[in-house]
């Protein structure tokens, strides 16, 4: 007996949207989990620094692209068979990643992996929506917005303790099993819509080109840029040129064409539009703090993957916490205003990181990541509901594919201005602290007078190398704080960003959440 989506038992929906949420974890789990082992995976393909970057920006632009294609890829293949195809990619490509045996081959099979397993993301938005009604919708928005932030922040905590423990390989064979059980479960129980093949025909082809092009080119512009100085670089100026031609072109496109990929004309709806704007500012936060926090205990801690991961596990621990609290009260509470105290609670937390000192360690990060993690709760989960929870059923499949990417497009142009925040700042601060060390400065007179008296004596007495040592050690010294200096302008930047989108919350209008199919759709 055929039965709409929204009418199967309420078990069986639970089971087939918890087992979608597993493929859509560790998908997300993956953009960040070498992000603290990087210096491991080096070693053992012997890399240098600039090759290594690659194992996170081949994965990042890979999935990038593919985000947005995944709605019309799901009307073609139907929600189930996209997504089982796209965990037995995962699974694959997880296993080459940790058979590699040089750093160009990990390069190419982080892209695949990226470019296979990015599909089961936007899908599991798709699929709550269809599956749950009022209240239910509230509390599966929950988990997917809860699992949105708390994956990639995770992920320098699993990714340190499984290098530490096991070795790097492990990184990636580690999603195996949960590959396995997403790929075989999943086609099973997941029956929302038909495949419609004739959408072969007619399809937009030129525009999947152009926003392939576009958002590659983007993607490897805001990552590389920090490194290379920015448009000082020629592949950095010409990536940046082809992609915002390519931009324009598929903007027009797309507006154009009668059957695009990526349905822009959603961004009339005000909630639509504004949701997007939201989830992008939040993709900042979540990202380019896990970029940050890890870099400044490596750099300046000198902390192995393992002391980062524990570091930063606060954050994920209180996000946890944080789910009952919202559930209750998005039953009782406008989603707006939760969305809204959520916000500017982040932006408490940024701000709260902004008093950093060079002797800093879990103690002291425990405050600002404990907040972080609450409000990201409140942040993130609101915005799912907000944003799709008013498309109707046939264009939330094409949605769900842009408010993605809105997301991963904030976190990497959070990753790249904090890059450039580190690079430009750091070069300011320590300039200005070295014009305060000269002869009328009596307390570095006293330090350099006492390591060049360690030093002379750990040297035999040689007193040239020994005041050479001792002016080496005053420049570390002095980078040191201008390093920690530069992180604390760039958490600064962050928590205006925040309380800029606080002050936009009341912008957006309350959602009529959209009935799920009441007919047969499978």
């Amino acid at each position: 007996m055929n039965v709409a989506p929204g009418e199967l038992p309420l078990a069986t929906r639970v089971f087939a949207f918890a087992s979608m949420c597993v493929g859509f974890f560790i998908a997300l789990l993956d953009i960040q989990i070498v992000s603290a082992s990087l210096a491991e995976i080096g070693g053992g393909l012997s890399a240098g620094a600039d090759e290594l970057a690659w194992v996170q920006t081949s994965y990042l632009i890979a999935e990038i692209v593919v985000i947005p294609l995944s709605g019309w890829l799901s009307r073609v293949m139907s929600t189930r068979w996209l997504f089982c195809a796209s965990a037995v990619g995962f699974t694959l490509t997880s296993l080459l990643c940790g058979w590699a045996w040089n750093i160009e081959s990990m390069i190419v099979f982080r892209a695949l992996q990226g470019f296979l397993g990015g599909s089961m993301i936007p899908t599991v938005f798709t699929t709550a929506f269809i599956y749950f009604n009022n209240q239910q919708r509230v509390i599966a928005a929950a988990t997917i917005g809860c699992i949105a932030s708390l994956a990639p922040t995770l992920g320098p905590t699993v990714g340190g303790w499984i290098t530490d423990n096991w070795a790097w390989h492990w990184l990636f064979f580690i999603n195996l099993v949960p590959g396995i059980f997403v790929s075989i479960v999943v086609p099973m129980l997941v029956r929302v819509d038909r495949p419609d093949p004739s959408l072969l025909r007619g399809a937009d082809y030129l525009g999947m080109a152009l926003m392939a092009v576009f958002l590659g080119c983007l993607e490897y512009t805001l990552e590389e840029g920090p490194r290379w100085d920015w448009f000082g670089d020629d592949t950095i100026r010409a990536t940046a040129w082809i992609s915002g031609i390519a931009g324009i072109a598929f903007i027009w496109r797309s507006l154009t064409y009668s059957q695009p990929v990526v349905d822009l004309r959603a961004l009339t709806s005000r909630n639509f539009s504004l949701g997007c704007f939201f989830s992008f500012v939040t993709g900042i936060g979540i990202f380019a703090t896990i970029y940050l926090t890890p870099l400044f205990l490596a750099r300046v801690r000198g902390f192995s993957a393992l002391e980062i991961g524990e570091a930063v596990f606060s954050t994920g621990l209180f996000q946890v916490c944080a789910i009952p609290f919202y559930s209750v009260l998005a039953r009782r509470i406008d989603l707006r205003w939760l969305m809204m105290f959520g916000l500017a609670c982040f932006a408490v937390s940024m701000w709260n990181f902004t008093p950093i000192t060079h002797d800093w360690g879990w103690r002291e990060l425990l405050l600002p990541q404990a907040f972080r993690g609450f409000s990201q709760q409140f942040a993130a989960t609101p915005t799912v509901s907000l944003t799709l929870g008013g498309l109707a059923p046939e264009r939330l499949k094409l949605a769900s594919g842009l408010f993605n990417l809105m997301r991963n497009l904030g976190g990497a142009i959070g990753i790249a201005v904090c890059g450039t925040i580190l690079n430009d700042r750091t070069n300011l601060h320590f300039l200005r602290l070295a014009e305060h060390l000269n002869s009328g400065n009596p307390p570095m007179l006293q330090f350099v007078q006492r390591a060049t008296v360690n030093e002379t004596a750990a040297r035999g007495g040689d007193a040239l190398h020994g005041q050479a040592a001792a002016m080496k050690q005053l420049w570390a010294l002095t980078l040191r704080e201008a390093q920690t200096q530069t992180f604390a302008d760039a958490f600064f930047v962050m928590a205006l960003c925040f309380v800029v989108a606080t002050l936009m919350v009341p912008l957006m209008r309350k959602v009529a959440m959209q009935a799920a199919p009441q007919r047969n759709s499978h």
